[in-house]
């Protein structure tokens, strides 16, 4: 990058290793110099990192149309989709490179196995490296039929995937790390779907229907979308109706935390934090003095410039507590020894988010204008808690100061968390998959009566 600064694509991926030590230093100017790249139309970086820098869906929908139209060759050389006659079942192909130990897998793995049999064949396609881990296991096992593509081209899988038939590919990727783009430039199906790896616009329309509800994708956003939008009827992103908790009997101390401190939290990945962000996590903390900031840093050099960051704005480093790496079961664990999660933008929390409400804590996010950042906010929506939705900074530290220094209201949102996750939709897998079979079928008949992709909504 430092000797090929004239290269393409290269901007991006020098703001994003920044973002993921949270090294701080010039990076607004950085990030300025990178839209005004965009909005010129230069190839200055892959989608990806601009969901994590920038809450503007015109943007991101800018960034993909300029990758998609200069990476990909959109001519398909496997040709036309030839027109597959109607069956009694359809068949869904489900398409990543996550097929593991993943957070993707951790949310599709009840999804493909609560398909209707009856009504659908369920393909599993991999191009991730083979990890023989558990939730490997659990996913070959889910599908009706499983490939793992990880050594073909992408012309050769499009047309693996031809052969088989398949009526709907969904795309589990987007445009996240190591996905396979090419694939559905070349048509792996005649429908085509954007789902849940990647919260934005694919930017193309070879993929012909993105996944969403209207919590994340308002109907003033659907111009920033170059697919139809799949309206969920409640959150689109479908989670397990179980999370395993390890059992412990760990004090706060064991987990290098006070005994009597309100603990606010923060367990997304580092690169989701910002310094706007983390300058409000700061003005929180100076006014709740008993409150520490738990986080998660996947590596020393965030963990120090984050600490150095607070200091910079009053607030003694030791308040800064970084949680370590943890097998699963115990890192959902250790929700329970929080107060309350504080969600980022303009990248929200997803898996993490629903992983800290099935454990029981509140997660207080701030809605932005982009999918990425309206995700925690379809999430409170759906499981009924919308008060923990906020729309501005100001609103944002004050609920979360209100919260930390209010215990009573904070407990009755505790008790209205526990009532509602078992009374709600947002954990109820069952009645996802019966949903998303819904806009299945109807995309598979729009098709098959000649008519182009629209926008479906899904009813209750």
């Amino acid at each position: 990058i430092e000797l090929k600064p004239e290269g393409e694509f290269w901007l991006g991926i020098l703001i994003f290793s920044q973002m993921k030590t949270c090294d701080w230093a010039s990076l607004r100017l950085r990030r300025q110099a990178l839209e005004n790249e965009l909005l010129a139309g230069g190839k200055a970086t892959d989608p990806f990192p601009v969901l994590g820098l920038f809450d503007s869906p015109q943007l991101q929908k800018k960034c993909s149309e300029i990758y998609t139209n200069n990476k990909l060759n959109l001519e398909s050389q496997t040709g036309i989709v030839a027109r597959i006659p109607k069956e009694e079942k359809i068949k869904i192909g489900y398409f990543s490179m996550d097929f593991c130990q993943h957070p993707v897998s951790y949310l599709v793995a009840e999804l493909i196995e609560s398909h209707d049999r009856t009504k659908f064949e369920v393909y599993g396609f991999s191009f991730g490296i083979y990890t023989n881990d558990p939730m490997r296991m659990r996913m070959e096992k889910a599908f009706d039929r499983f490939f793992d593509i990880q050594s073909f081209s992408e012309f050769d899988a499009a047309r693996l995937s031809r052969e088989q038939r398949l009526d709907i590919a969904v795309d589990l990727g987007g445009h996240t790390r190591d996905a396979r783009p090419r694939i559905f430039a070349e048509r792996a199906a005649p429908i085509q779907i954007n789902y849940l790896g990647y919260p934005g616009t694919w930017g193309n329309n070879c993929v012909d229907y993105i996944v969403g509800d209207k919590v994340a994708i308002p109907d003033e956003n659907r111009a920033h979308f170059s697919e139809k939008i799949i309206y969920m009827p409640n959150s689109f992103q479908v989670n397990p109706s179980y999370r395993t908790i390890a059992k412990n009997n760990l004090s706060k101390r064991d987990l290098g935390l006070p005994d009597e401190s309100f603990v606010f939290c923060c367990f997304n990945n580092s690169w989701k934090i910002n310094p706007e962000m983390f300058g409000q996590w700061m003005k929180i903390l100076q006014r709740v003095p008993t409150s520490i900031l738990w986080l998660y840093a996947d590596n020393l050099s965030a963990s120090a410039n984050l600490k150095l960051e607070a200091t910079k704005q009053g607030v003694p480093a030791d308040r800064i507590i970084f949680s370590k790496w943890t097998p699963r079961d115990e890192y959902i664990a250790q929700f329970k020894y929080a107060d309350l999660f504080l969600d980022t933008l303009p990248y929200n929390a997803g898996t993490t988010a629903s992983d800290a409400l099935w454990a029981g804590l509140p997660v207080l996010t701030l809605m932005g204008r982009s999918f990425a950042g309206r995700m925690a906010a379809s999430l409170l929506t759906s499981i009924g808690i919308p008060e923990l939705i906020t729309y501005s900074r100001d609103e944002y530290c004050s609920v979360a100061i209100e919260l930390a220094s209010n215990p009573e209201k904070l407990a009755s949102i505790n008790t209205k968390l526990a009532q509602n996750r078992s009374t709600t939709s947002l954990f109820d897998t069952k009645l996802f998959a019966n949903h998303l079979e819904t806009a299945y079928k109807a995309a598979y008949e729009r098709y098959h009566s000649g008519q182009p992709p629209d926008h479906i909504h899904v009813g209750t």
